[in-house]
């Protein structure tokens, strides 16, 4: 059990990273994305640092479970608060976002059942 919580945190960090990465150097279709459901630009960066902050943590969680988990719970949260973002501007191309969020509750399910 812990080597599948082991690769699925790995992925779910990495993915992060990869997603953080995008709104720091504004990749144009993750800026075109977020113009349709209506963020503004100027959130990216601090959008960016969350997702970063969230890939952290789950990598620290790998030893100090208690942050793994909340690391978990928040970016469960911020991709819940991504898709209700786009439904609310009437932006249905959040498919990435439930992806993220998959591995988020999938990280979070593996951290607490491999403690």
């Amino acid at each position: 059990m812990f080597d599948t919580y082991l690769a699925v945190t790995i992925l779910a960090a990495a993915a992060n990273i990869f997603s953080a990465t995008c709104d720091f150097v504004r990749y144009k279709q993750v800026s075109i994305a977020m113009a349709n459901a209506g963020v503004p630009e100027s959130w990216m960066t601090m959008l960016g640092i969350l997702k970063a902050a969230g890939a952290l943590g789950l990598l620290v969680g790998i030893g100090v479970p208690l942050i793994g988990t909340a690391a978990a719970v928040g970016l469960i949260l911020f991709f819940v608060g991504a898709i209700i973002t786009h439904l609310h501007a009437g932006d249905y191309s959040f498919g990435l976002a439930v992806v993220f969020l998959l591995l988020a509750v999938a990280a979070l399910v593996l951290r607490l059942a491999s403690s």
